[in-house]
């Protein structure tokens, strides 16, 4: 009986660290290289950010949302893992960023169909890159080019970061755009931090608007 109440008592604790280790798991792997910004105004979960210039390894693919993030993941970690002219791996950053083909006219909020459900999937590029250093992809579905700095409007949220959660914070974000008066320049880009296993209360997504400077 003693032997079977041990043999119990350490399944329980494999257990419990079985779990504990998928609890981790999101936010330690997540703990990777992030854009730097700094930060102009905070509204709560709001705000507004200025960020220097990027690089971006993207990716344009078609169809409903879900679908494309993945497709275009695949695309660029097909690359970073060394589908490369060197094939060199690139270290992971985040967050990975979705933004439709909908483009926005400069007398923001009149927007415009730009490509039909069409979206850009980007994989932010470690700083210590050039563009002359990055090895070139193989696939020539996968670009790589630089970004200027820009000025983002940016709300915060966790959770599964679905359709109804992504319309409410787009919203949500537009009103405050709205009362501040400030011009926007884009479509809502959408950026995940987080392994797709990452428990929800433990995610960090964004949607990120850009604005006048």
């Amino acid at each position: 009986m003693i032997i079977k109440n041990v043999w119990w008592l350490m399944a329980g604790i494999i257990a419990v660290v079985a779990l504990l280790g998928a609890i981790l798991a999101g936010p330690i792997m997540s703990n990777v290289e992030q854009p730097k910004y700094q930060v102009v105004e905070i509204d709560k979960n709001i705000e507004i950010r200025d960020y220097g210039p990027t690089i971006v390894a993207e990716v344009e693919v078609s169809g409903e949302r879900e679908k494309a993030i993945g497709e275009g993941f695949r695309l660029i970690a097909d690359y970073i893992f060394g589908n490369n002219s060197s094939k060199q791996k690139v270290p992971m950053t985040a967050p990975v960023t979705q933004q439709t083909g909908e483009k926005i006219a400069m007398t923001a909020p009149v927007t415009q169909r730009g490509s039909g459900n069409t979206w850009t999937v980007r994989f932010i590029m470690p700083a210590n890159y050039t563009l002359a250093t990055l090895p070139k992809p193989n696939n020539p579905a996968v670009k790589l080019r630089e970004i200027p700095g820009k000025r983002f409007a940016v709300i915060r949220f966790s959770g599964m970061a679905g359709e109804e959660s992504l319309k409410r914070h787009t919203e949500e974000l537009q009103a405050f755009i709205g009362s501040k008066k400030l011009q926007a320049l884009s479509a809502p880009t959408y950026a995940f931090y987080n392994p797709p296993w990452t428990l929800p209360f433990f995610r960090r997504n964004e949607v990120m608007i850009e604005v006048v400077t």
